[in-house]
């Protein structure tokens, strides 16, 4: 759907690296294993992201660190379009705002990361979490999405041990009870 709109590979794989996640970063170096493009490809679209006033960009030695703009007046629109494409929002709504007993929500692995797959990891975290509900709504779910869902129960207390072994940009607080 999104690549009907938006046909440069690239600027989709930039979109959803630095908009679906805003505390990722990255630099041109970087980017081009991870995106198996050409740094001049690459390059043309950070500087467009960067002109349009999307990304900033800080120098760290001689590596230009491009992160988010979440400041700029689109990034909340940018980043709903990115949750629906990949279907977060059809996740919270079915899913996690019928669940009893759930503190956070995290999404993690590639899709955290700013990477495009066909794989949703998920953290559920909370102490009263029914495992046998929470798979029915995963299964209902999945018949909407193009994507496998993946997650995992976890406890508040198991949570602290797994934030010390993730960095920033590996996970995305998705929802958080209030």
């Amino acid at each position: 759907m999104l690549e009907a709109l938006i046909t440069s590979k690239t600027r989709l794989k930039l979109l959803l690296k630095f908009f679906l996640n805003s505390d990722t970063t990255g630099y041109l170096r970087s980017l081009e294993p991870e995106f198996d493009e050409s740094t001049n490809a690459i390059r043309q679209e950070l500087n467009r992201f960067e002109d349009a006033g999307l990304l900033t960009a800080d120098k760290k030695g001689n590596k230009k660190v491009y992160h988010a703009n979440t400041k700029h007046p689109l990034f909340p629109e940018i980043n709903s379009i990115l949750m629906k494409y990949v279907g977060l929002d059809k996740i919270i709504d079915k899913v996690i705002n019928k669940l009893v007993g759930l503190d956070e929500v995290y999404l993690v692995g590639q899709l955290a990361k700013g990477n495009d797959s066909k794989i949703i990891d998920l953290w559920f975290v909370g102490d009263e979490v029914d495992a046998n509900y929470l798979l029915k709504l995963i299964e209902k779910v999945e018949s909407l999405l193009d994507r496998k869902i993946r997650y995992i129960i976890i406890k508040q207390l198991e949570l602290r041990d797994f934030l010390q072994t993730k960095s920033q940009n590996e996970l995305l607080l998705l929802w958080k009870r209030e």
